[in-house]
Parts: C-alpha cells; sequence; structure tokens
C-alpha cells in the first residue's frame, strides 16, 4: 500500500501508464469483449427505425414580384429558414398531415391503443421528425423516421412536403389577393364619382347654353393652372391616405401572435424590430437546445425560458407600438386630406368671386371631371399591373427530390454503437486496470522487495516453466535455477551438509516445483542431493517424480519404517526422494521435531545437499518447526499473488523462530512483467545457445500426460502444468 500511496503522490509517467497496460491487458481484453457484446445483442433486439428524406429549396420572397422593375436575386437568410423550420414542424401543417393519411388509426394500431390528433402530433415532432438545414444554403431536408416501416416514412415525408408547399402558394397569394380585391373596390367607386362629374358639366353646359366646346382644351390663365396644380396635389394625398388606411386596416385585422411572421424589409421595415426579430429567434435556439440537452429543471433552461419571454413581450409590445403609429400615419393624412380639400374649397370659391366670364363655373366642374377620370385612370393600370404581377408563377418553394423507402435501417445505427462500444469497453478496461491497479498491494518490482524484505532476490522464475531433465539442463528455461544454486552456494559458502528449506507464505505460490527443479540443477552438477516431503498434509513431489508417497517421512516418525527403506531412487543420478508418507491428520509437533532434527542430523552425513518441502508459513505451524530446524530457507515469492503484508508476516514468523532467510525468489514472473523483471529474463535467453531451443511445450505437457490418469495433485500449485 504504502508503494501505490507513494506512486500516485509522485504522479504517473507514460512508463507507467504503458506498464499498467502491458500488465492489465487480460482484464481489458476482457472488459471490452463484455461491452461489445452486449453493445451487440442490444443492437440487435433494438426496434428498427426506418428514415426517409425529401429535400426542398425555399426562397425568401421579396415583396411584391414586379414585372416592370429590375428583379434582383434574393441573399440566404439564416433566420428565415429558422422560420420555415418553425411552420414545418407546426401544427398547421402537420394536423393537415395527419388528417390526409389517417395517421391517428396507424398510429393507434401500432401502440395498440387508442389515441388522438394531439398525441399524433407530439409522437411526429419528438419521434418522427427530422428537419435539417444544409449550411450556407435554402435546402431544407425533411427526415421522417418510423419503426419498421420504410414505406411509411417516405409517405410521410413526401405529405409534408407538399402540404407545405401548398400552405406556402398559398400564403404567399394571399395579400396579393386581398389587394386586387381592394383595388377593384375602388376602381367601382371611381367610375361612379367621374360618372357623377360628367352629369355635373353636361348640366352646366345646358345651364350656360355652352355648345362646342372642347373639354380637353387648355387655358392659360395662372390662376387656372394654380388651382389644377392644387388639385393634383389633393389627390397625390388623398391616395396616399387612402394607402395608410389600407396598410393600417390590414395589420390590425391579423392576429397578435401572427404578427410576427409579417417582420421583415417589405411589410414592416422597422430596423428596431427587425433586429429584435433575429434577437428572439436566437433565444428560441437557445431555448430549444438547452431543453433538448439540460432538461426543463436545469437553471440553465429556466434563464434561457425567462430571456426568450422577456424578448417575445418586448416584440409584442413593440408590434402594438407599430400598429398605434400606422393607426397615427392615417390619422395624420386624412387630416392633410381634409385640409387640401379646404383649401382646395377656398381655391375654387376664390376663382369664382374673380371669374368675370360665365365659362368660369364650367371651366372649374371639366377640371374636375379630368381630375376623376385620371384618377380612375390609375386605378385601371395599377389594377392591371397587379393582375399581371399575380399571373407570374410562385416559386419560393420547390420540391426536389421526394422520399424514397429506405432499404437500410438508420436506428440503431450498428458502425457508431460498435464505434462506440469500443471507445467505451476500451476506457473502461483502462479504469477498471488502473483501479485495480491502485488497489494491488503486492510487489510491484524487483527494487520494491528488497527495500521491504530487506533480503536478496537469489533468482527470478519466469512462468515458461520446464522440469529439468538432462537433455535440457543447458537450455535457458534452466538458467534461473542455476543462478538459484550459484547464489545459494555463495551464500552458504559451499558448505556441505546444508539443510534448507523451500518456503512461501501461502499455498499455490510454487515453491513444490521450484525445489523440484532446483534439487535437479544441484544432482545434475555432481552433488548429492535429498528431497525431503515434509509437506505432510498436502504433499506434492511423489506426484513429480511420480513414485509412490509411501513408505515416507510419516512412516518413519510413526515408527513403522526405517529411513533407508523410505529414500527412493530418482531418475536423475545422484538425486534421491524421501516422500511423506500415508497418515491422516499428521502434523510435525514437538515430538516428531526432535525425531526429525535427529533425521536431519544423520542424513548431512550422507547428502550434500538436503532440501525440505514445507507447507504455506501462514496458519500452518508445521513451516515454523522446519524453519528451525533447517540451515537456511529459500523463501519463495509469486509474483503479484498475495499482498505485501501477507508475505512481511511470513517473513516475521520465520525471524521469529530464529529461521535464517538466505533471500527470496520470485516465483511465475510474465514475460512482459515489469522492466526489471525483463532483465532477468531477457538475459536468459540472450545468453543461451541458440542451437539449443529446449525441449518444446508440447512435447513437455506430453510427459505429465502420459500418465495423468494415474494420480492426482492435493496441493493446488500456480503452475503450467496440468493438474493430475
Amino acid at each position: 500500500m504504502e508503494t501505490s500511496q507513494k506512486s500516485a503522490s509522485s504522479g504517473l509517467s507514460l512508463g507507467d501508464f504503458l506498464k499498467v497496460l502491458k500488465n492489465r491487458w487480460p482484464l481489458i481484453t476482457l472488459l471490452l469483449l463484455l461491452v461489445v457484446s452486449s453493445t451487440v445483442l442490444f443492437t440487435y433486439f433494438t426496434p428498427k427505425w426506418y428514415l426517409s428524406i425529401a429535400g426542398i429549396r425555399v426562397e425568401k420572397p421579396e415583396g411584391q414580384v414586379s414585372v416592370f422593375e429590375r428583379q434582383l436575386a434574393g441573399n440566404f437568410d439564416p433566420y428565415f429558414n429558422k422560420e420555415q423550420f418553425e411552420i414545418i414542424q407546426s401544427k398547421m401543417i402537420l394536423l393537415q398531415v395527419i388528417r390526409n393519411l389517417d395517421l391517428v388509426n396507424y398510429l393507434s394500431r401500432e401502440f395498440g391503443a387508442p389515441v388522438d390528433q394531439e398525441i399524433a402530433y407530439q409522437y411526429m415532432v419528438r419521434q418522427m421528425l427530422e428537419v435539417e438545414s444544409r449550411p450556407g444554403t435554402s435546402l431544407i431536408d425533411i427526415g421522417v423516421m418510423v419503426q419498421g416501416n420504410a414505406e411509411k416514412a417516405a409517405e410521410i415525408a413526401n405529405e409534408i412536403a407538399r402540404v407545405y408547399a401548398e400552405d406556402r402558394i398559398k400564403f404567399a397569394t394571399a395579400a396579393q389577393t386581398e389587394g386586387i380585391e381592394r383595388l377593384k373596390q375602388e376602381l367601382k367607386l371611381q367610375e361612379v364619382i367621374v360618372s357623377r362629374e360628367r352629369d355635373k358639366v353636361e348640366k352646366l353646359r345646358q345651364e350656360l347654353q355652352i355648345a362646342g366646346v372642347d373639354l380637353n382644351a387648355q387655358t392659360t390663365q395662372l390662376d387656372i393652372d394654380n388651382l389644377r396644380q392644387l388639385e393634383r396635389t389633393y389627390i397625390a394625398v388623398k391616395v396616399d391616405s387612402i394607402a395608410r388606411k389600407t396598410r393600417w386596416v390590414r395589420f390590425k385585422a391579423v392576429p397578435v401572435e401572427e404578427r410576427s411572421m409579417l417582420i421583415n424589409s417589405e411589410l414592416i421595415p422597422d430596423p428596431n424590430l427587425q433586429n429584435l426579430m433575429q434577437a428572439y429567434l436566437v433565444a428560441e435556439q437557445q431555448h430549444v437546445r438547452v431543453k433538448g440537452r439540460l432538461g426543463e429543471a436545469h437553471p440553465d433552461f429556466i434563464i434561457a425560458e425567462d430571456t426568450l419571454k422577456k424578448i417575445r413581450e418586448q416584440l409584442q409590445t413593440q408590434l402594438i407600438g407599430f400598429e398605434k403609429s400606422l393607426e397615427i400615419s392615417y390619422i395624420e393624412s386624412k387630416a392633410r386630406t381634409e385640409e387640401m380639400e379646404n383649401q382646395l374649397k377656398l381655391a375654387r370659391v376664390d376663382q369664382i368671386l374673380d371669374a368675370q366670364s360665365k365659362m368660369r363655373p364650367f371651366e372649374e366642374a371639366v377640371d374636375r371631371l379630368r381630375d376623376e377620370e385620371n384618377l380612375q385612370q390609375t386605378f385601371r393600370l395599377t389594377l392591371r399591373q397587379r393582375e399581371i404581377d399575380f399571373q407570374v408563377p410562385k416559386r419560393t418553394i420547390e420540391i426536389l427530390n421526394e422520399a424514397v423507402p429506405s432499404i437500410r435501417q438508420h436506428k440503431p445505427n450498428w458502425l457508431l454503437n460498435l464505434f462506440l462500444a469500443l471507445i467505451g469497453g476500451i476506457m473502461l478496461g483502462v479504469g477498471a486496470a488502473f483501479t485495480v491497479e491502485f488497489f494491488d498491494t503486492s510487489f510491484r518490482s524487483v527494487e520494491d522487495m528488497e527495500r521491504r524484505l530487506q533480503l536478496p532476490i537469489l533468482g527470478v522464475i519466469s512462468r515458461n516453466l520446464i522440469l529439468l531433465e538432462k537433455d535440457n539442463f543447458s537450455s535457458f528455461e534452466a538458467e534461473p535455477y542455476r543462478v538459484i544454486q550459484t547464489n545459494l552456494e555463495l551464500a552458504r559458502e559451499g558448505k556441505k551438509g546444508d539443510v534448507l528449506a523451500v518456503q512461501s507464505a501461502g499455498p499455490g505460490e510454487g515453491k513444490s516445483t521450484t525445489l523440484y527443479n532446483l534439487a535437479a540443477a544441484m544432482a545434475l552438477t555432481g552433488q548429492k542431493v535429498l528431497i525431503i516431503d515434509s509437506d505432510l498434509r498436502r504433499p506434492t513431489q511423489h506426484h513429480l517424480f511420480k513414485t509412490s508417497r509411501t513408505p515416507g517421512l510419516i512412516d518413519y516418525l510413526t515408527g513403522s519404517c526405517e529411513v533407508s527403506k523410505a529414500v527412493v531412487d530418482t531418475s536423475y543420478p545422484n538425486l534421491k526422494l524421501l516422500p511423506s508418507g500415508q497418515g491422516q491428520h499428521i502434523s510435525l509437533g514437538l515430538l516428531h521435531g526432535k525425531q526429525l532434527s535427529a533425521l536431519l542430523q544423520e542424513l548431512r552425513q550422507q547428502y550434500d545437499k538436503i532440501l525440505l518441502d514445507s507447507p504455506p508459513v501462514i496458519g500452518i505451524s508445521d513451516s515454523s518447526l522446519l524453519a528451525s530446524l533447517v540451515d537456511g530457507v529459500i523463501f519463495v515469492v509469486q509474483h503479484r499473488r498475495n499482498p505485501q503484508t501477507m508475505t512481511l508476516r511470513a517473513k516475521q514468523v520465520i525471524e521469529n523462530v530464529n529461521g535464517n532467510i538466505l533471500g527470496v525468489v520470485l516465483n511465475q514472473v510474465p514475460d512482459s512483467g515489469d522492466e526489471d523483471y525483463n532483465y532477468y529474463t531477457s538475459n536468459y535467453y540472450y545468453y543461451s545457445h541458440k542451437q539449443d531451443t529446449g525441449p518444446s511445450d508440447t512435447g513437455h505437457a506430453s510427459i505429465l500426460d502420459d500418465e495423468a490418469e494415474s494420480f492426482e495433485f492435493e496441493e493446488s500449485e500456480s503452475t503450467n502444468y496440468p493438474k493430475v
């Protein structure tokens, strides 16, 4: 734990990061496979959705189209496109689509429960409809997703495009139709006025007995010219008053909630309202984005909703003010018209009073008739122009491509899901690897082990284990045991008759296999070696040597057999084995300990090395007794198997009985382990004989498998050999 804390406090370098990935790759691979397999199953059983897209082009109208004026191409307006998004998803369009395609009954069958138009509309907006704009263009894609029915998706997408196109054309022609009808009414009224003025002229002609007068003749009198100029001004003011009244009345008739749709450079050329409308659209877009990402309870969503509400209120207030300005403009224009009419009347009165002949009233009547005829002609020409404009084809929307049934599902997306699964699985695996690494309290390096245990490292054994034989003694796989033997000889200064015990903190750390190979290495160098299997509860050596368990040490300790009859020869020259013997609940107590001590003293004279296979130190009393009887203890520690505290406790137990720990053998080190472990294994490989590749793993496995059914291991040794 101290090492873990030290590593965490000092930071993680790139080398440490790669080392953890290298050591924990099986865990990372397992979690990655679990995540990917779960994603595959989830994607396979998820309902399939099919997407069909209808493409349309929407152009922003530039006011009334005039065939008498030069036409300029309109520019792309993102706010206009945003407005069209809202219109396409509005109830005005979608409810009509629902009615046309009878989607209420269709969805009722799909859900297995009755639905109404409101539920169908909400389902379409939230689950089925996807409206997108291609950046920098006026092209809009209307996408519709339907679960399990590609044909239905294409049908709905095409119907939405068709209904929207009809609505756009209707909206574009509505204002022109209303304007034409208004002009027709004004023209009819003007025809009545012209007819009345003609009757007045004819009446004056008869009263004044005037005949043969050309009504088109022009007088050169200055007062008559001034009067006519005043009358023309009056007509212009009156026409302007009519236009202002029409604009005010039409704007007032529009519902308040729909007035924001009229804000553009033609209908409402107020820059303040246009800027406020753009701010409203931006706030609305922010409101939708925050709602979809964070939810309605999030503070950012509440702020966005308050901002949208305030801008909407300001916009409505500005529109009300704009209506008032139209009304005031009309009232002012009406006042000007009345004032001009009064001035015209006074001018006419003055002209009549100043007139010196009886032609003055007649000429005035003729002038009025001409003015009214001119106004009538203006109305007629304007009406004709508007009718021609109305007949020009409206191209504010164009359906570019119809939706077709998709042959591939849109959701779930296999590639996307697998990509996310790979990323998530790798992240989960790496996170789990670092979590396990952080809580791993075992020894992580040779340096760490030497520092904490205060013991030398006798050797490092990799996981590629073999059983030493005569023909593989010179192979690089046997080099670790030759290193251990050399270090022991140096530590014991070549003493003869040494009694050594191979012990470990817990079971399964490979001490029995280590003892077997170490004894074989010693014997193959010419030393006389005896192995005593003193692990009476879970003996292993008789399995490795393929011999009988009895007679053995238990038989000697109980007086059933002489030691000379219990010691058996092995396939190795100079190597003999004293098996454990057969017995139940046998342990090395004080009595048996004295007998074993006497036996060891006797055997010292016969053998160069005596190696004792010991039970685990933690929890077994026999190991403490053995440690006190031998000359030295070889302490086997399996790589990253037990916590440091357990290993330190075992060392303390041995030292408490005056046991002499000669050093540590680090066992089962993976070839892909830490760098300081690889220093040992890589050197073994480097200095091995190239022509001596050693026995293959397959061949070695067959040696153990030949008599696999003849006996059964009783100790769970962590080796590469199969249990038999």
